[in-house]
């Protein structure tokens, strides 16, 4: 800690603002200016990146230069700061080149209040002597992991960023500080994030059942220096930190001048931090994937043919009990009868199975993922008889060809099941969907269910379909995942202008990757 100290931020008291509330309002800025876009309110050339707007601090004449430069103004703008603001090379500089400068500030600006509440997280949470003898050593291992590291190398990374500004505070550069940094990202934040699973059992199993861990937990919750803000919001904040990055960068990425160099070091700082998010998802659904796996083993047994079901790339897609619908057709009125069937569908196999109590399924019936198809029903069936749609097998456990006919609760249920069992797709290409609607997330949304999608606030979403119950199924622009979400957590775009926009601004970014790494 020796080294973090010596290294103090200048910008880490320039406001009150944990990085929580941080980055609320500057969220629900990008959402009302999406908004304005949308409305033609306002000329969209004029909308700057902002960040939230600060309560003025009195200086006094030992604050540091950078301090004085940044909270002497009533915002955290860039074209706010006095020596900014009315000078001549401000002036001179087009609106795109403020607008560069402005994504960049924010990128310096937000990395302060993250390590802000860092410090917080840390020093009040991680190091207080009543929590750490409330917990085990592995308690304390699963619950903070290596909080302590993202600390240090956030604090390292804002007072590059820092002595870039300084060096030219009108024309400084942050993507080179951002890629020279990539490598102690990787190292803190893939072990860190990797936890995730640990650190959330840990967290639940001493809240439901260790009343002192409960009792200190309030009391240094209580404390002004969290602000009201629970110490849950301070352990996820390396995930929702990464990923936040990857999106700067991306902004600031857009708004470079095609061809430049700082472009290049955009694009391949961008480029570091989505290979890192990347593997960070990929080692927290393995992780996820295999405690599936095992619970699962534990709980099936199979009539038919078995198979081991534990596989380091085998991972659960999606699973629930359907109706399964039997026609006789001798009864002249094709009688139905129905049973329940439950499926587990993985990203190889499907299996079908019948409920047992206590959570136990009998697998009568299994297939390969690519022998498998589901297809709405065309059949007009009455009464209860609706959300229905057909399950192949075109290939069984025995070699044979086998039809289901299956009901859901509720419709979104039924396309979820068909869209989860439809054969893998490509990358797909935005310009290609010209047309498609847009919706904007204006409440983040956690993802429950393997095919759902998890929005923050202010993504954009590309939706490819929706459900007459309230789910929407799209693509996130910003990095092509695709899932399902309540409709409720989006606005839709209405604006044609505003969607070729948001589709011009995202081909910009990949048109720069093929430039960059198809050069080497």
């Amino acid at each position: 800690m020796e080294n973090f100290k010596r290294r103090h931020s200048k910008l880490i008291n320039s406001s009150r603002l944990l990085y929580q509330e941080y980055s609320d309002v500057v969220l629900n800025k990008a959402i009302q200016s999406q908004k304005r876009v949308d409305s033609f309110s306002e000329d969209i050339e004029s909308s700057f990146p902002s960040s939230p707007r600060l309560r003025r601090k009195v200086l006094s004449p030992q604050d540091s230069y950078l301090q004085r430069l940044s909270v002497s103004s009533n915002a955290s703008l860039w074209q706010d700061i006095p020596m900014i603001r009315g000078s001549r090379i401000l002036l001179n500089m087009s609106r795109d080149e403020q607008k560069l400068q402005e994504a960049k500030f924010e990128l310096i600006m937000s990395e302060a209040s993250y390590l802000r509440s860092l410090n917080v997280a840390v020093d009040h949470f991680q190091r207080s002597a009543e929590l750490q003898a409330m917990l085990t050593n592995q308690e304390r291992q699963w619950l903070f992991s290596r909080l302590h590291d993202v600390r240090d190398v956030s604090a390292s990374f804002l007072f590059d960023l820092e002595e870039k500004f300084e060096e030219d505070m009108f024309t400084f550069h942050v993507c080179d500080v951002a890629l020279k940094h990539a490598p102690e990202f990787r190292r803190v934040y893939l072990p860190y994030v990797t936890n995730q699973t640990y650190q959330e059992q840990t967290f639940q199993r001493l809240l439901n059942g260790n009343a002192g861990f409960q009792q200190v937990l309030e009391r240094l919750e209580s404390d002004p220096v969290c602000q009201r803000l629970s110490l849950k919001s301070f352990l996820i904040l390396p995930f929702q930190r990464i990923t936040r990055l990857k999106l700067l960068l991306q902004n600031i990425l857009k708004r470079t001048r095609p061809g430049s160099e700082e472009e290049v070091q955009a694009t391949q700082a961008y480029d570091a931090l989505e290979k890192l998010i990347k593997d960070c998802n990929e080692n927290v659904q393995r992780m996820k994937s295999t405690e599936e796996l095992i619970y699962l083993s534990q709980k099936i047994e199979f009539e038919c043919k078995i198979f081991p079901l534990i596989s380091q790339s085998r991972r659960l897609v999606k699973c629930g009990e359907l109706t399964a619908l039997d026609f006789n057709t001798l009864s002249p009125k094709w009688k139905v009868t129905t049973r329940p069937i439950y499926l587990h569908l993985f990203n190889d196999c499907l299996l079908l199975s019948r409920p047992k109590e206590g959570g136990r399924f009998v697998v009568f019936d299994h297939a390969a993922f690519s022998d498998v198809r589901g297809e709405k029903c065309e059949m007009k069936l009455h009464g209860t008889n609706k959300n229905v749609f057909r399950l192949f097998l075109l290939q069984n456990y025995q070699g044979k060809r086998v039809e289901f006919l299956f009901r859901t609760e509720t419709h979104s249920e039924k396309l979820r099941w068909i869209s989860a069992l439809a054969p893998p797709r490509g990358e797909l290409d935005l310009l290609e969907c010209p047309d498609a609607p847009q919706v904007q997330c204006i409440k983040t949304y956690k993802a429950r269910e393997n095919d759902e999608l998890a929005l923050e606030k202010a993504d954009i979403i590309m939706v490819m379909q929706y459900s007459n119950d309230g789910w929407m199924e799209g693509v996130k622009l910003s990095d092509r995942e695709r899932g399902w979400f309540p409709s409720e957590h989006v606005e839709l775009i209405s604006s044609k202008h505003a969607r070729q926009k948001n589709l011009k601004e995202e081909q910009r970014v990949k048109n720069a990757k093929q430039q960059v790494f198809c050069k080497k």
